[in-house]
């Protein structure tokens, strides 16, 4: 499935994938929850992902606290650093765009506001199937705030098989809708 997600991502013509991610940071930037926040947590996007620099960047423009992620080892896990501009990133693990930690103050408090949570595909439910590191399932275990994924229409699947660490994302939004998984959870 990882494999077949990829895919799609790769395949999918610039012009196109420009357009639905206008389409996602529109969507994010119009949530209550983006509204009424005090820090963001984002992901810096990779060109295979979702792209969030749009919304990075409106949300220094608002004042947000940005606190964007560094791998701290190779065994999953990773502290998040407030940046003040996007020019505080560099290269790191894995060739993403990462916080100095020398130019940068680390993230202490994680019991609010709101991340947008990194992942290849997502089901109705908020579940997400990711690069496979372990990195944010890790992260979210600590994280109080409200969580929010970023997913084009074509790979958002029914249902996507879970395990014991796997933490779904409060709000799903795609070019076509948003979705409070919430909701669907207490249905089944």
């Amino acid at each position: 499935m990882r494999a077949k997600h990829r895919k799609l991502h790769l395949m999918c013509p610039s012009d196109i994938k420009n357009k639905l991610d206008n389409s996602l940071a529109k969507a994010f930037l119009k949530l209550d929850e983006y509204k009424n926040c005090n820090t963001l947590f984002s992901f810096v996007s990779s060109q295979i992902e979702v792209d969030t620099l749009k919304i990075m960047e409106t949300a220094l423009k608002d004042g947000k606290r940005l606190a964007v992620p560094r791998c701290a080892d190779k065994a999953g896990h990773m502290d998040f650093y407030y940046i003040t501009s996007l020019d505080l990133l560099e290269k790191g693990a894995y060739s993403i765009m990462e916080p100095s930690p020398l130019k940068c103050e680390k993230v202490n408090d994680l019991s609010d506001g709101v991340c947008i949570v990194p992942g290849l595909c997502f089901d109705l439910y908020g579940y997400r199937l990711g690069f496979g590191k372990g990195y944010y399932d890790r992260f979210l275990q600590n994280f109080g705030g409200i969580t929010v994924g970023l997913c084009y229409s074509r790979c958002v699947e029914h249902k996507l098989p879970t395990g014991n660490f796997d933490i779904p994302v409060d709000i799903l939004i795609t070019e076509k809708y948003t979705n409070y998984t919430k909701m669907c959870l207490a249905k089944e």
